[in-house]
């Protein structure tokens, strides 16, 4: 059996080629009439490359302004230009600064480019109308000095401790310092309210913490990394020394007058030889209290000191 076809229609097929692809996002395809291939164009235009129009505007020259400091008046509100510590900005500041180090006879560099300026901190927020000013507003969070405390005695007799710390400023990245962490606690021993046993036994645990000249008993704290911790730490050693110097031991009742460390009068055998004595004597002179006085300090002076 045979099979004959007759074909009627003729299909035609474009090649792949002519439609644009996504591999050269600045080629053209130019159209031809009739059926011929599409002339693929791989020079890109001028127009189309946006990445040369980018290039060419970020290359485009700005105006250039002079400097701000020019124009500031000589009667502008300062503290509202430079309000907070901040890096040294040439064209803020109105002042013809000059630093770093040059031959002799050569200027030093000026403010603009400078990085010797910019280095160190500056202070140009704290000058004295920003001063006034801040001190102005916090007016109104303190209070009266009171008017009963007129003199130093009185001072020390109300506030006998006195803290001392230090602050230190330099040329370097950071404004920390080590040595600002230390603490100097001060305290008259007369203003602790000791006895002669508890005195007697602070003494021997300061050991050269107290100068007997001044009566003033110093503690210096810098173990703990910060000043507050420091002032915490000192405060907590004074309490410390007090309390256990109120403290008896029961061995400390043992000790006899051989064992002193130093002479006391009162309660001596000296004093108990002497009470006998006057008790024997029937006529007593008037000044017999201020001789028994003056006794004792020089029997109390040569046994300590060995001095008359």
């Amino acid at each position: 059996m045979a099979f004959n076809f007759a074909v009627n229609q003729f299909v035609s097929f474009r090649p792949i080629s002519n439609y644009p692809t996504s591999l050269n996002k600045n080629t053209e395809v130019q159209n031809v009439e009739g059926d011929d291939f599409r002339a693929l164009d791989l020079r890109p235009s001028k127009s189309n490359n946006m990445r040369g129009n980018r290039r060419k505007t970020a290359y485009k020259k700005t105006p250039v302004h002079p400097p701000r400091s020019n124009k500031m008046p000589v009667d502008q509100d300062w503290p509202s230009v430079w309000p907070v510590a901040r890096v040294f900005h040439p064209a803020s500041v109105p002042l013809p600064l000059h630093q770093g180090w040059v031959e002799p006879g050569i200027t030093p560099p000026g403010k603009f480019a400078n990085a010797e300026l910019m280095k160190i901190p500056n202070f140009l927020h704290l000058t004295p109308p920003a001063i006034q000013r801040q001190c102005e507003a916090l007016k109104k969070f303190c209070t009266e000095w009171p008017k009963e405390l007129d003199t130093d005695e009185k001072i020390d007799h109300h506030f006998p401790i006195q803290i001392t710390t230090s602050d230190y400023l330099h040329s370097s990245p950071t404004i920390r310092d080590a040595r600002a962490r230390i603490v100097t606690l001060q305290v008259k021993l007369s203003t602790l309210n000791l006895n002669s046993h508890a005195k007697d036994k602070l003494l021997r645990l300061v050991k050269e913490r107290y100068d007997p000249v001044t009566d003033i008993l110093t503690l210096v704290a810098e173990r703990c990394p910060l000043r507050k911790q420091n002032i915490d730490y000192a405060m907590y050693l004074l309490n410390v020394l007090v309390s256990e110097s109120w403290k008896t031991e029961p061995w400390e009742n043992e000790k006899s007058e051989a064992d002193m460390e130093k002479y006391v009068w009162e309660g001596s055998q000296s004093q108990r030889t002497l009470q006998q004595l006057l008790e024997r004597m029937p006529n007593k002179a008037p000044d017999l209290h201020e001789v028994i006085k003056q006794y004792s300090v020089n029997v109390t002076r040569f046994h300590n000191e060995g001095l008359l």
